[in-house]
């Protein structure tokens, strides 16, 4: 029993350190919130606010147009921030050289 729960424990640890690709372009404020590291809700609802009122997002690089987003969160979130819905996901500023 001891040993079912340590596995359960390290795979509950495992899922929430692994985030989820997420399309910036149209997934809604909460699932932005839940995929990204360093983003919470408000930050969520500022990239929904920013795609509205300017469109979709071009490049990873145009979210730190929007308030309260850094390079280091970027920086967090290299393989996890999608511009469309391939499985792709968007070059981050170190990939472009």
């Amino acid at each position: 029993m001891k040993k079912i729960l340590i596995l359960l424990a390290l795979y509950i640890v495992n899922s929430m350190a692994m985030a989820t690709p997420v399309n910036v372009n149209n997934a809604d404020a909460k699932t932005i919130a839940a995929a990204l590291a360093g983003i919470g809700q408000k930050k969520a609802e500022a990239i929904v606010k920013y795609r509205t009122e300017k469109g979709p997002f071009k490049t990873v690089e145009e979210l730190l147009q929007v308030t309260g987003i850094t390079k280091k969160i970027l920086a967090k979130n290299p393989n996890d921030i999608l511009l469309s819905d391939t499985a792709t996901p968007a070059p981050s500023p170190e990939t472009k050289k």
